[in-house]
């Protein structure tokens, strides 16, 4: 069996649903499975905007699509000295793209693409998978539109894997795996809907 039929969309959907995701590994090429305990979460009520991001935000510095140069996303989030978006990563989440399980946003400047995020949807859980700029706070911003975007829609999870000191300026917060998976599965039984908001989006804490 060859890599192209393991790692399948319809395994990456499987995995989401029982709280698991795949990482690649820059050196060998391996993918392997993660399931963190505890697992980090943004809580998309307790969605924290920084005074200096709000401000941004509110001069519409950046305009902020969807879903409009999801290969150039993600290889961005990919262009760095080391990373887990490997080869087979970039061609798996691109055909869950395709099928409309996993979004881009990005935020323009001046016509270029200034920065972005990339995650998966499911249900009514939005799985984060990567960020990247260039542009300073280009990707905050995208942040922000897509707190306001998931909160429009109906969904209920805003998955993080893990938290860091960069994400819990924002409300992030670690939860026990048991907790996680029953908001999970609450979360995927929902029928939200992608974007549903257009303009710029205000400022939320």
């Amino acid at each position: 069996m060859t890599e192209r039929d393991f790692l399948t969309p319809d395994l990456l959907l499987r995995a989401y649903a029982n709280g698991v995701f795949p990482m690649g590994d820059d050196d060998t090429g391996a993918v392997r499975w993660y399931a963190p305990n505890p697992r980090g979460i943004l809580p998309l009520d307790a969605f924290h905007v920084p005074d200096n991001l709000a401000r941004r935000v509110e001069r519409g510095e950046f305009s902020v699509t969807s879903d409009q140069a999801f290969d150039k996303v993600i290889r961005a989030c990919a262009d760095r000295d080391r990373t887990w978006i490997t080869a087979p990563i970039i061609r798996v989440y691109t055909e869950l793209h395709e099928r409309g399980f996993a979004h881009s946003v990005e935020a323009w400047q001046d016509g270029e693409l200034a920065g972005g995020l990339y995650g998966v949807a499911l249900g009514g859980a939005f799985f984060g998978e990567s960020m990247f700029y260039r542009v300073s706070n280009a990707s905050k911003v995208a942040l922000v539109h897509l707190v306001r975007q998931l909160r429009a829609g109906g969904y209920t999870l805003l998955d993080t894997q893990y938290s860091n000191p960069h994400l819990e300026q924002f409300g992030v917060v670690e939860i026990p795996r048991d907790e996680y998976e029953q908001r999970l599965a609450d979360a995927i039984c929902m029928d939200p809907t992608w974007w549903p908001v257009n303009g710029e989006a205000a400022p939320a804490d």
